[in-house]
């Protein structure tokens, strides 16, 4: 376990805050798509939450990044209420599996986000494009509504640049503005980026929409054992 401070919190949309904790003198080496699990110092409830920025970015910043929701009414979560700059917290990791295999070679990869679950594949994202820059890369992020696209500004400036094929989607009622897809990821969606039946996959979000989203890559003609799943529940 390790004693850190908090070091930023700042809003990311309505329901969703980035949290940056200082990692102090050692080095914390992980994967992308890892996880650690954060208590606030002195109370016994522990959570776990997913790093979402990459290796590299953390070492360059000093600091893991994280991505935390909060609930309708804009109140914290209660297990991180009192985090505020030089909070000090328990962290406890790196733990999961959960991310792309290293042998990788240059394969299409698919990531799939529905909500908070966009924080291990940001990782993985960034972690692709800093290491693997002739993987073509494309992400499909699902959310309730227009103002709730966590690093929105970030991955439409990656998508203008050519570094991301970039597909969001919202699923409820919105500004009529809107130009871009509405509704559950379906089926067009899917073939819209998949280019070929050999893509890597790695899909995170709620119980429904990983058992929805793996059953249309399956159709699409995906292998089972090519798409990666993290069911991300808050």
């Amino acid at each position: 376990m390790r004693v850190l401070h908090t070091q930023e919190v700042t809003r990311a949309t309505p329901r969703t805050r980035i949290v940056r904790i200082a990692l102090g003198s050692e080095p914390f080496p992980f994967t992308a798509g890892q996880a650690v699990i954060v208590g606030v110092r002195g109370t016994t409830v522990r959570r776990p939450y997913s790093i979402a920025c990459s290796p590299h970015q953390a070492a360059t910043a000093n600091a893991l990044e994280l991505l935390v929701q909060i609930d309708d009414t804009d109140s914290a979560d209660p297990h991180l209420e009192q985090l505020a700059p030089g909070t000090v917290v328990d962290v406890d990791g790196p733990l999961g599996t959960f991310g792309l295999p290293p042998t990788l070679a240059d394969e299409d990869i698919l990531l799939v986000a529905g909500g908070t679950g966009i924080a291990p594949l940001r990782s993985i994202l960034w972690d692709t494009i800093e290491h693997r820059p002739a993987n073509h890369v494309s992400l499909i992020y699902s959310v309730r509504s227009a103002d709730e696209i966590a690093y929105e500004h970030e991955l439409r400036r990656l998508s203008e640049q050519g570094r991301l094929d970039l597909r969001v989607t919202i699923t409820r009622e919105g500004p009529e503005s809107w130009l871009g897809p509405r509704g559950r990821v379906d089926a067009a969606l899917i073939r819209s980026v998949v280019r070929s039946l050999e893509t890597r996959c790695v899909v995170c979000g709620p119980p429904a929409m990983i058992s929805d989203v793996t059953a249309l890559l399956i159709a699409t003609g995906v292998p089972a054992d090519f798409i990666l799943t993290e069911t991300f529940s808050t």
